[in-house]
């Protein structure tokens, strides 16, 4: 088992700043590959930023540019740098992670709200 808990989330004006930070029960670098979806109200979970098993970063289209996805193996935590953020952005986020047997994770989500 994984544990994930996620924090950072809250209720943002448009155009502001949040990071969001995931803290992980293992060793972060075991993992095959991890990352941040989010869901809206009414919508299908989304893939937002990952960090693939080579180390290389993936973004969706709606986020590159403003979010920035981070790590820190020394402490087994992720971040979302998330700047720049719009109304669409709102929706609960959730940290993930996939281990080398394909075991997927996440944690219980943190609400993010762009609203002025």
């Amino acid at each position: 088992q994984v544990q994930l808990v996620e924090s950072g989330g809250g209720l943002m004006q448009p155009g502001g700043s949040l990071r969001l930070s995931c803290v992980v029960s293992r060793d972060i670098f075991s993992f095959y590959d991890m990352g941040w979806y989010r869901q809206a109200p009414g919508d299908q979970r989304e893939l937002v930023a990952r960090f693939s098993r080579g180390g290389s970063t993936d973004y969706a289209d709606s986020v590159k540019g403003r979010f920035t996805i981070s790590r820190d193996n020394t402490r087994n935590t992720m971040y979302l740098q998330m700047n720049s953020l719009r109304p669409e952005d709102t929706a609960v986020y959730y940290c993930c992670v996939r281990t080398n047997r394909f075991e997927f994770f996440m944690g219980q989500g943190t609400q993010v709200t762009v609203s002025s």
